[in-house]
């Protein structure tokens, strides 16, 4: 006959409980969104830009500014694969444009590279354009139809001289919003492949005038730190994601 067994006691009092699930056995990553993901601060290295003049007028007068765009590779997952586009992280004005009457602007470039780096530059860009002055409207571009554009205020004619540039550039819709992820992933793979048959990052693209039209390098082998895309840059394997070189 078995041995029947004591009663456990519980000497504390329950004051709650809760129920371990089991995690499934196949839990694939989470998709991570390259467009909205948080950059914590600016990489090393260099980055593509754009810089751009616009002439501003107002009651005031006419007033010139550059700015500069900086564009950085960011990569996420979708649908388990690793993908990556090129987005928009960094504004900023060049020196020599911080008088007194400019100070303002540079805070704002600022401001607008933190929403850049933090995933929702369209909303800032969007908020930007609504800001208005007591000193009357300001006058700069055209719209699709041909007319002259009027801005509440300098902030607004920058912000959608800004929204002009990402639009050519192919980040951005007629609308101002960001297109479709899927786009954005194929639009990056077509500059990569051609960025691939230029002699800036490929040396070994350069050829003779009377040599046969080259064929774009490519390596099959990944980055060991980010498993990006290998390719020659100055005679040297390179990650053209994080920057990694065999060459150290």
């Amino acid at each position: 006959m078995a041995e029947e067994k004591a009663p456990v006691q519980i000497a504390q009092k329950i004051v709650g409980w809760s129920v371990r699930h089991k995690a499934p056995a196949n839990d694939a990553a989470a998709d991570v969104d390259p467009r909205t993901l948080r950059i914590e601060r600016r990489e090393e290295g260099s980055w593509e830009s754009v810089t751009t003049k616009i002439n501003l007028t107002s009651s005031s007068g006419s007033k010139t500014l550059y700015f500069v765009i900086g564009f950085g590779v960011v990569c996420g997952r979708q649908n388990g694969e690793r993908v990556c586009i090129e987005r928009p992280l960094e504004f900023f004005v060049p020196a020599g444009q911080t008088a007194a009457e400019h100070q303002w602007v540079s805070a704002t470039m600022r401001t607008l590279s933190l929403a850049a780096r933090g995933g929702f530059l369209v909303k800032a860009l969007a908020d930007l354009r609504k800001v208005s002055w007591d000193r009357g409207p300001v006058w700069y571009g055209k719209s699709r139809s041909g007319k002259g554009m009027v801005h509440d205020s300098e902030v607004a004619a920058i912000a959608w001289a800004i929204e002009q540039e990402l639009y050519k550039r192919g980040y951005l819709d007629e609308s101002g919003d960001e297109r479709p992820l899927a786009e954005l992933i194929a639009q990056y793979a077509r500059t990569r492949r051609y960025r691939d048959t230029l002699p800036l990052d490929n040396p070994s693209a350069a050829a003779a005038p009377d040599a046969a039209p080259h064929t774009p390098f490519t390596l099959a082998e990944r980055c060991p730190q980010c498993r990006g895309e290998m390719a020659m840059k100055d005679g040297c394997p390179t990650c053209l994601d994080c920057g990694y070189s065999k060459c150290g």
